[in-house]
């Protein structure tokens, strides 16, 4: 059996928790399928939690606190690691994100969290994190929010974003907060520093079709690409790899329709949405 892959503490809270719950089970002389059954959850989990690549819910982790005789430590550490707004593996991505001079970007599920209205921010992450209380979920909110004024300021980045179909046909929050949505989608596309493709589904496979994709590109310093999905995200650096990723990404607009189409497309569905609305009894 492979020996377990060591964590640095000091990189971050997620592996400073995953550090010591490691280090609480060996000294209770458990395996992770034995304290998986104790919980009780799968002992995959529990190998997540220990690689600081997932964040137990509230009760699983006072179980954890308390079958490892943790005295509360386990239980302070998730507190702090529930106040930060964001998790570790979007962290170093937002760092770069306002140096960056242009931002291309395929969403396969949502509008990126530099367009989303307040009410559209709101449904996604209420339905995204259940667990959570309203105070929580404002938080989130306000921090979503905040990361907008890059594309406020005076000189934004060049922002070139493909969005699925999907993110315009899936109604989040209801047809009222998707009009609202994508009304701000194009005015946003009239601006002269955004460009939005629409990829419709009759476009059938493309390489990106695990998830979304960012690419940054910096006035110095090489570019690099983040992928995400609903839970998990890399930041991908090698240059190899990203010039893959590059290259995926022209295919995917060689598959969109052209921008003057996707704003024809995105003022369609609006008028379905508006209509939508307009048929609810009051």
């Amino acid at each position: 059996m492979p020996a377990p892959k060591e964590l640095d503490p000091s990189a971050s809270l997620a592996a400073l928790y995953g550090t010591k719950l490691r280090k609480l089970r060996g000294r209770a002389g458990l395996t992770q399928r034995q304290l998986g059954d104790r919980v009780p959850i799968a002992h995959s989990r529990i190998a997540q939690f220990e690689l600081g690549n997932e964040v137990p819910p509230e009760d699983v982790n006072g179980r954890l606190d308390l079958i490892l005789g943790a005295e509360g430590d386990l239980v302070d550490l998730w507190g702090h690691l529930r106040r930060t707004p964001y998790p570790d593996w979007a962290r170093r991505y937002m760092a770069l994100e306002p140096k960056a001079v242009k931002m291309l970007k395929y969403m396969a599920q949502a509008v990126p969290g530099l367009w989303q209205t307040e009410s559209y921010a709101r449904a996604l992450l209420r339905t995204s994190r259940p667990r959570d209380s309203d105070r929580e979920i404002e938080k989130l909110v306000s921090a979503r929010l905040e990361r907008q004024v890059i594309a406020q300021r005076e000189s934004p980045p060049l922002f070139w974003c493909i969005v699925d179909e999907a993110v315009l046909r899936r109604p989040v929050g209801g047809a009222e907060v998707m009009a609202d949505q994508l009304d701000r989608l194009i005015a946003l596309a009239r601006t002269p520093h955004v460009v939005l493709q629409v990829l419709p589904f009759g476009a059938g496979e493309h390489p990106v079709m695990g998830g979304s994709l960012t690419l940054l590109s910096f006035e110095r310093g090489s570019d690099v690409a983040y992928t995400e999905s609903s839970h998990s995200g890399e930041l991908v650096e090698a240059q190899e790899e990203v010039a893959a990723y590059a290259l995926a990404y022209d295919l995917l607009q060689a598959k969109a329709l052209a921008p003057d189409e996707s704003l024809n497309l995105v003022r369609s569905v609006v008028e379905e949405y508006r209509a939508c609305e307009s048929t609810v009894p009051t």
